[in-house]
């Protein structure tokens, strides 16, 4: 029984995704999209595919805190066109669009149970909000640990680097 309500779950997640893609640009970034999206992938096994996204626009509300530095504070990125408060929206963009083309999701946060290694990289932290991939993003960063740190390096520049720079 179970496995036929997962079906019929994903069927049904089918059936919307195309009447979604049909339907208004509005609806690729709606919050039903991102459930669907979510879902697809759990079922899939794909993702970083955008399934109702925008290949390469990003609309990212970014705040850096404890670098110590001129990199704290709430930056905007804008890609597709590149723009926003950022100070490099051309590298950040840049940068989001190769992890897009490798498939990796730099938003995805480390994994519950992962043997880390117990290095402290400073106490910067970062929160990322807004649209990625046609995907609702919601990250916490930090460089608490090696998982953490290394999560927080492959964002660099949209991310400001270690130094604070």
């Amino acid at each position: 029984m179970q496995h036929l309500t997962s079906r019929r779950l994903f069927l049904t997640a089918a059936a919307t995704l195309a009447a979604l893609a049909a339907g208004p640009a509005t609806a690729q970034a709606s919050p039903v999209a991102g459930a669907l999206e979510n879902v697809l992938e759990k079922k899939t096994g794909v993702t970083g595919s955008g399934w109702f996204g925008e290949h390469g626009r990003h609309r990212l509300t970014i705040t850096v805190d404890g670098t110590e530095g001129a990199a704290d504070g709430t930056y905007t990125l804008e890609c597709a066109p590149n723009g926003g408060s950022h100070a490099s929206p051309g590298a950040a963009c840049a940068r989001l669009d190769q992890l897009a083309a490798d498939g990796l999701n730099p938003f995805k946060p480390v994994p519950r149970g992962t043997m880390c290694t117990q290095q402290y990289g400073g106490p910067q932290t970062a929160r990322v909000r807004g649209q990625w991939q046609g995907r609702h993003i919601d990250a916490v960063f930090s460089r608490a640990d090696g998982c953490e740190i290394s999560r927080w390096n492959s964002l660099v520049p949209v991310l400001p680097a270690a130094d604070g720079a």
